[in-house]
């Protein structure tokens, strides 16, 4: 029985795949996806047929694909989790294919969090990571700075079109342009998080001008404040 599958396959390292993403890849006929989130499942591919993609030539992928997949399942898997940063693909996943099962993932965004020691629920999660545009979300972007919260941002790599390409270090210029003291912002900058090409860059916003980051970065500006229940022990004590 043919079944069409979106699932998100963590970060980029094999032991954040789930049981359960496992399981329907290993039970599935057709993979298509892009080079490094095939990598990322290498070891459940054997005896599928496999489609890689680009950006450039996956809506023509698609569209071969669905005239000849027949009854067999199809899976799509997408970096990280399916539902965050992915909404663009998988509406037209869904114009393509009619009913798709939605799997989520391990996001970079929750191991971001864990590694930066900055809570999800007290933190303004924002991704530029988007074709539109994003005038609105660097807006966003200010205010929830200038509110204190913590943000976990994921970047905009565009550098065949410079006046869209918005990474760490546009983000610094930016900022700084518009009344931020960026030598005093603590920012973390993590690249391949949870594969042995990990990296973590630890400074200020200031010090990311110039630098170059790959396009597997996200970044976090740590605005939080220890907040533990023992500040409130007066409501549970008689």
């Amino acid at each position: 029985m043919r079944k069409i599958y979106a699932v998100g396959v963590g970060p980029g390292s094999p032991r954040y795949v789930t049981r359960i993403v496992r399981e329907v890849i290993q039970d599935c006929d057709v993979v298509i996806g892009y080079k490094y989130t095939l990598k990322t499942i290498e070891d459940l591919l054997a005896g599928k047929e496999i489609h890689e993609i680009t950006m450039n030539n996956q809506e023509e992928s698609y569209q071969k694909i669905l005239l000849e997949l027949g009854d067999r399942s199809l899976v799509i898997p997408f970096t990280g989790d399916v539902n965050f940063s992915e909404s663009e693909v998988v509406d037209r996943l869904i114009e393509i294919f009619g009913e798709v099962e939605i799997i989520p993932g391990i996001s970079s965004i929750q191991v971001t969090a864990s590694k930066a020691r900055v809570p999800l629920d007290k933190s303004k999660i924002i991704t530029m990571h988007v074709t539109t545009s994003i005038e609105e979300k660097k807006l966003e972007l200010q205010k929830a700075l200038i509110d204190g919260y913590s943000v976990i941002l994921v970047p905009r790599p565009w550098p065949k079109q410079p006046d869209k390409h918005f990474m760490p270090s546009e983000i610094a210029i930016y900022l700084k342009n518009n009344g931020f003291n960026t030598k005093n912002m603590k920012v973390h900058v993590f690249e391949a998080l949870t594969t042995e090409n990990e990296t973590n860059f630890v400074g200020t916003v200031k010090d990311l001008e110039g630098k170059e980051f790959s396009d597997l970065s996200v970044m976090v500006f740590n605005q939080s404040i220890l907040d533990s229940y023992m500040n409130y022990k007066w409501q549970w004590k008689n």
